[in-house]
C-alpha cells in the first residue's frame, strides 16, 4: 500500500516568503515548483509574511515573476495586521509617528489615521515595521515619541531577514534598538502573534492548515500558538542545530530540507523503548547524553530531534544537547 505524501493530510498551505520561497530576488530551488502542485492535490495557499515593507499586490507581483501561483487576496502580511492593531487600541483620526514603509503609511491611513514623521507633531502612537531605507533619524524620532508617552506597535520583531547576499538585521533588531533607548517594549502584530494565522486560515476557509516556515521564532512559534502543526524548512535562517536545540514552544512538528518534500511521504522516528530511529540512523538519550548511529542525513537529525525533546520535554530556552555519534551527521 502506497503511503501518502505529506500535504495530503491538510487543506492548505500557510506558506513563509524569505528563507522558504526566495532568498533575496531570486526563488529558492524547487520552492514555486510546489507551491504550483498545491492546486493539483486540493491545497489552498496562503502566504505568511511579516515584511511590512511591501504591499499585498507587490509581493504576489514578485510572486508570480518567480513563477509562483499569487493574487494579492492569498497575501497575509503583518503591515495590515499592525495597523488592526493601531485601531484596537488608539482613536480614530490620531496621529501616529510611522517608522516604516510607505506601505505601513498607506495602511495606517486606510484606517483613519494622521501620518506623521516627526515627534514634534505630538503623535499619540508609533508604528515601526521593516523598511530597507530608515535610518537613524526615523529611529531616534520613533524614541522620541515613545518616551514621551505614545503607543507603540511592531509589526513584527524577526531579528534577521534572509538576503541573496547573508543574513541581515530584521525589523526586530531595529525594534531593539528603539526599545534600549525608551525602556519600551511594543505590542507585535505579525508573527508569532497567533491572529495572523487564524485570519488567513478563516479567509481560505481552511479546517487544516499546515504553516511553513525557516524561522522558529516567528514561522514555528506562531502557527504552534495558533493550534497548527508546523513544519520547518532548512533553506533559511535556521538550522538542523538550532532545531534540535529548539525550546519547547518553538519545536515544529515536521522537519523538512524544502517545500518538495510535501509531496513525499514523512519518514517519522519510530520509538522503541528509549530508542528512536528513522532513515536508517538511530538516537537514543542516555545520561544527558545524545548518543547517535547509523546513516548520516535529515533523517538522523529527525531521530535525534524526537530523542532529544523526549527526553526534554518542557524548555523555556535553548537546550544543546552533548551529541556522540558513530557516524558523521551531514
Amino acid at each position: 500500500m502506497t503511503e501518502p505524501i505529506l500535504i495530503a493530510g491538510y487543506d492548505a498551505l500557510l506558506c513563509d516568503l524569505d528563507g522558504v520561497v526566495y532568498a533575496g530576488a531570486g526563488a529558492i530551488d524547487g520552492a514555486t515548483q510546489a507551491l504550483e502542485g498545491l492546486a493539483a492535490v486540493g491545497v489552498a495557499l496562503g502566504y505568511i509574511t511579516n515584511n511590512a515593507s511591501r504591499s499585498a499586490e507587490q509581493v504576489a507581483a514578485h510572486l508570480r515573476e518567480l513563477g509562483a501561483p499569487a493574487e494579492a487576496e492569498q497575501v497575509f502580511g503583518s503591515a495590515r495586521a499592525g495597523a488592526e492593531l493601531l485601531a484596537h487600541h488608539v482613536e480614530p483620526g490620531a496621529k501616529v509617528l510611522v517608522a516604516g514603509s510607505e506601505t505601513l503609511a498607506r495602511e495606517v491611513q486606510d484606517r483613519g489615521f494622521v501620518t506623521v514623521g516627526s515627534a514634534k507633531d505630538k503623535p499619540a502612537a508609533v508604528i515601526q515595521g521593516f523598511d530597507p531605507m530608515i535610518g537613524w533619524t526615523d529611529l531616534a524620532e520613533a524614541s522620541y515619541a515613545i518616551a514621551a508617552g505614545a503607543f507603540w506597535v511592531a509589526t513584527n520583531t524577526d531579528l534577521t531577514i534572509p538576503r541573496a547576499e547573508g543574513i541581515a538585521p530584521g525589523n526586530g533588531s531595529l525594534v531593539a534598538a528603539v526599545s534600549a533607548a525608551t525602556g519600551a517594549q511594543p505590542l507585535v502584530a505579525g508573527k508569532p502573534e497567533a491572529a495572523l494565522f487564524r485570519t488567513a486560515a478563516a479567509q481560505l476557509g481552511a479546517e487544516r492548515p499546515l504553516v511553513v516556515g525557516d524561522r522558529l521564532d516567528t514561522d514555528i512559534l506562531g502557527g504552534n500558538n495558533a493550534g497548527m502543526d508546523t513544519a520547518v524548512v532548512l533553506t533559511g535562517v535556521d538550522t538542523v542545530e538550532s532545531v534540535l536545540a529548539a525550546r519547547t514552544a518553538e519545536r515544529p512538528r515536521y522537519l523538512l530540507s524544502g517545500l518538495g518534500e510535501l509531496y513525499r511521504p514523512y519518514a517519522e522516528p519510530l520509538r522503541a523503548g528509549t530508542v528512536f530511529r528513522c532513515g536508517g540512523a538511530s538516537a537514543e538519550v542516555r545520561d544527558g547524553t545524545l548518543h547517535l548511529a547509523g546513516e548520516p542525513g535529515l533523517g538522523a537529525w529527525r531521530a535525534a530531534c524526537a530523542a532529544w525533546w523526549a527526553a526534554v520535554p518542557d524548555t523555556d530556552g535553548p537546550a544543546v544537547p552533548p551529541i556522540e555519534h558513530g557516524s558523521r551527521l551531514d
